[in-house]
C-alpha cells in the first residue's frame, strides 16, 4: 500500500501497531473485552485503551510505549473461539475488504513466474523489495501484513520458500513482526522463516527452517542443517 512506501522498518512496525491498537480498542469496546499488547511473547502487556491515539493522554502513553520500537509485538485477550464475546484475531489486524484483497493477491502471486512483473505485483501488495531482486515461483509471502517484509537488492528467493510475519498462538493470542532480508542474499528453495533479520550476503541451503530458531543471521553466513546419517547396510 502507498502509505507504507519509502518507510523504514521501524516506521512501518509502528504504523501497523498503531492501526492494530486502534482496531483492538474499537472491537474490545464493542465486545466488552480488555485487550492487551506487549513487547514480548510473555507477560500480560498493556491495556490497549490507555494507548488510544485519538486522545492526548493516549498519544502520550503510545509515545512512551514505543520507546524503544520493537521488532515484534504480541496481542492477547481476544477470548477463546467458542466464547460468546470472543473477537476474531483477524479482524483486529485489518478490515474485511483488505483481508479478501490480500488473499486474492497472494493466490495470484503464488503462481506467477520469477519475472520483474512479479516483483511489481509484490510491491503493489505492500512488500518492500530492492533493485534486481528475484522471487521464484510458488514463494509464499504472508498475507497477514505484507508491508512488514523488507527485501534488499540483488537477492534471490528460491521456489517454495515461505516468509511469515505472524503466528496465531491460540486462545485469542497472536504475535507479529518484521522480516528483513538483506542485499546479495540467496535464499535456497523451500526455506521457511518467521520474524527475523537476515543481514547482507547470506545464503541458506534448500529446505532450511530459520525461525523460530534464529532471530538474526549475521552477514556472510551460510545456514543449513547437519547432513543425515546415511549408512550402507551390508548384505
Amino acid at each position: 500500500m502507498k502509505k507504507y512506501r519509502d518507510k523504514s522498518p521501524e516506521e512501518v512496525i509502528r504504523m501497523v501497531t498503531t492501526e492494530i491498537i486502534s482496531r483492538a480498542i474499537k472491537l474490545g469496546k464493542k465486545k466488552n473485552r480488555t485487550i492487551y499488547i506487549s513487547k514480548t511473547s510473555g507477560g500480560k502487556g498493556v491495556d490497549v485503551t490507555i494507548l488510544n491515539p485519538k486522545t492526548a493522554k493516549g498519544r502520550e502513553n503510545l509515545e512512551n510505549f514505543f520507546k524503544p520500537i520493537k521488532r515484534h509485538y504480541t496481542v492477547r485477550g481476544l477470548g477463546k473461539p467458542e466464547e460468546k464475546d470472543a473477537i476474531n484475531w483477524r479482524k483486529v489486524n485489518v478490515p474485511t475488504w483488505r483481508r479478501v484483497l490480500l488473499l486474492i493477491q497472494v493466490g495470484i502471486s503464488f503462481v506467477l513466474k520469477g519475472t520483474p512483473t512479479k516483483i511489481r505485483f509484490f510491491r503493489w501488495m505492500g512488500v518492500h523489495i530492492g533493485k534486481n531482486t528475484e522471487i521464484m515461483q510458488l514463494v509464499w509471502i504472508d498475507h497477514f501484513r505484507p508491508e512488514l517484509v523488507f527485501i534488499g537488492d540483488d537477492t534471490l528467493i528460491g521456489a517454495y520458500s515461505r516468509i511469515t510475519v505472524h503466528a496465531y498462538e491460540g486462545a485469542g493470542r497472536f504475535r507479529y513482526g518484521l522480516v528483513e532480508i538483506g542485499s546479495n542474499c540467496t535464499i535456497g528453495a523451500g526455506t521457511g522463516m518467521g520474524t527475523i533479520r537476515i543481514e547482507d550476503n547470506v545464503r541458506t541451503l534448500p529446505g532450511t527452517t530459520l525461525s523460530p530458531y534464529l532471530l538474526r543471521v549475521k552477514e556472510g553466513s551460510v545456514v543449513g542443517w547437519n547432513p543425515p546419517d546415511v549408512r550402507v547396510i551390508e548384505k
